[in-house]
């Protein structure tokens, strides 16, 4: 066996092979992707009426104000709370994730029906007394997390859920919500996959962008 020419052709191979998956196939697959899908390959970034970007259309935000669609609950306020700062303890499990509390656990009941104490400091108000008291009718994306807690979509129920009290609010006919909804809605994946879900951050800008009247 000849040492050197061996070491030469694990060289060249070790080279060849750095060169294909190191540097010719990363740099063609980025240049496919932002040439045949820019928008999905730059984040699907969401811009508002000024041409702002505002968010992704793959992650949720918290919306909790009676003039927009409200987002589902979200075990890590959708990573939005700051890590220095997060007394509530949100961010423990990390940026996205499941709280794994089972049905019985009482912080879970806490959180879903409130928990009453005379300090309004120690007092938790609760997700289902919110939405009975805003007249809207609780579906289980409205009180229970997603699995990643950065879902985007509640159910096309849950959006419909909402609509009297976004048309009070804005003071706008119901049916025109009802065609926003129906427009901001993402059908099942090639039409068999999944559920169709409402994009609720797409759907709170095209609620903004309406004419004023």
């Amino acid at each position: 066996m000849n040492l050197p020419r061996e070491i030469g052709k694990a060289l060249r191979a070790t080279l060849v092979l750095w060169l294909l998956v190191a540097i010719i196939y990363p740099f063609t697959t980025i240049a496919i992707s932002q040439l045949a899908f820019p928008y999905q390959a730059n984040g699907s970034l969401l811009k508002n009426s000024q041409g702002k970007i505002v968010g992704s259309a793959l992650i949720g935000q918290p919306f909790t104000s009676a003039r927009y669609f409200n987002s589902r609950p979200s075990s890590t306020s959708y990573s939005t709370a700051d890590p220095k700062k997060d007394e509530a303890g949100v961010l423990k499990t990390g940026v996205s994730g499941a709280s794994n509390l089972a049905p019985s656990n009482p912080a879970l009941l806490d959180r879903i029906n409130g928990k009453p104490d005379p300090d309004p400091k120690k007092a938790i108000p609760g997700d289902l007394p919110r939405l009975q008291q805003a007249g809207i009718k609780p579906t289980a994306d409205l009180l229970y997390t997603s699995g990643s807690s950065l879902d985007p979509h509640i159910t096309p129920e849950a959006a419909t859920a909402q609509i009297q009290r976004v048309a009070t609010a804005r003071k706008l006919p119901p049916d025109r919500l009802n065609t926003l909804i129906a427009q901001n809605t993402d059908p099942r994946f090639l039409g068999i996959f999944g559920e169709p879900g409402v994009n609720v951050l797409k759907l709170n800008l095209a609620l903004d962008a309406l004419p004023k009247t």
